[in-house]
């Protein structure tokens, strides 16, 4: 069997085994698949565990990003074309499906594709036949269809942006990967093993681990780029680093991030004179009010980064930790 692109799927939180449970479970039947996500949480790896646990494992498993070709090479890619079909087509080719067949094919991206390309594939999976493009001959195909997208599928429908049919067949079962903030568990076992790998390709003989501050970092960060974003920032910390005798302190989330970028501006606008109420009232609670509305204001600039807001605000990290646990601003970390 070959699994050589095959990754190891890491995460000990309860969510993540649930997901391991349900790819179990659905991974015997041969019916289609739609596995649901945000980018970066790693909706080819559970295709891959998919095909792997499942009957078809030392079959082919084929894989396609729809969104990385126009719809007419996409087209042919899918159900390949005859010699002579269009300029160029010297030869015979087989399509995704054929090269697919008895095995599984994973298509990413499956939101992206045009009727004419939903329609297609419908017939695939309803009677398991296709043609070529510029043939007539029709093919038996024998194919697992692992769909993927980070789309919201049933309100594509709904406004006829994608079949509802082609919907309804690809939905047997429906795989919705939760994102890295509500696996919080995960961060520091996924970050550790990023770590070590990007020690190894340095040729550093261990990894000494992440300091305090910058585990405190890791798990506070919100993740918008999920597991893949968190392997990206692993991997340049650990680099930037550089050293065998010392822990991981600094992460930059945003290498991006420098006063000399260009469309780079600083806020220098006048800060408006504040007003008081017409109306007496209690000082000291409109103080605090105002330092929550600050703090979340400044949290939400930074992405909710507590180290750059606390550079941000020209506290200490310490100094913010402190100001959010005064007003009860870390819960649900």
């Amino acid at each position: 069997m070959d699994r050589q692109q095959e990754q190891p799927l890491i995460g000990e939180s309860r969510a993540f085994l649930d997901i391991l449970e349900h790819v179990s479970r659905v991974s015997q039947l041969n019916r289609p698949v739609l596995v649901i996500g945000e980018r970066g949480t790693g909706k080819e790896l559970i295709a891959a565990r998919i095909h792997y646990l499942s009957p078809r494992w030392d079959r082919p498993f084929v894989k396609l990003n729809c969104a990385a070709l126009a719809e007419s090479l996409l087209e042919t890619e899918l159900f390949g074309h005859e010699a002579g079909s269009f300029t160029g087509a010297t030869r015979r080719r087989l399509g995704r499906f054929e090269l697919a067949n008895e095995g599984s094919l994973f298509l990413d991206e499956l939101a992206s594709t045009s009727d004419r390309v939903q329609e297609k594939v419908l017939r695939v999976i309803e009677y398991g036949e296709l043609e070529r493009v510029g043939g007539n001959e029709t093919i038996r195909s024998d194919v697992r269809i692992i769909g993927a997208t980070n789309e919201d599928l049933p309100r594509l429908a709904e406004e006829g942006r994608f079949r509802a049919d082609l919907l309804d067949r690809l939905a047997f079962d429906v795989i919705t990967l939760p994102p890295l903030r509500e696996r919080r568990d995960d961060i520091m076992p996924l970050a550790q093993h990023f770590a070590v790998k990007m020690a190894g390709e340095l040729g550093l003989e261990v990894f000494e681990g992440f300091s305090e501050e910058a585990r405190d970092q890791l798990m506070e960060y919100a993740w918008p780029g999920n597991v893949r974003e968190l392997k990206n920032v692993v991997e340049r910390a650990v680099y930037s680093a550089l050293g065998e005798d010392q822990l991981v302190n600094d992460i930059l989330f945003d290498p991006f991030e420098s006063p000399w970028r260009p469309g780079f501006e600083a806020n220098t606008s006048d800060t408006p004179a504040p007003t008081a109420p017409l109306e007496a009232y209690d000082f000291k609670e409109h103080i605090q009010q105002t330092e929550i509305d600050l703090l979340k204001a400044a949290l939400e600039q930074n992405r909710f980064n507590q180290k750059k807001t606390a550079v941000y605000l020209g506290m200490t990290y310490h100094q913010l930790r402190g100001y959010l646990r005064k007003y009860e601003l870390t819960e649900g970390e």
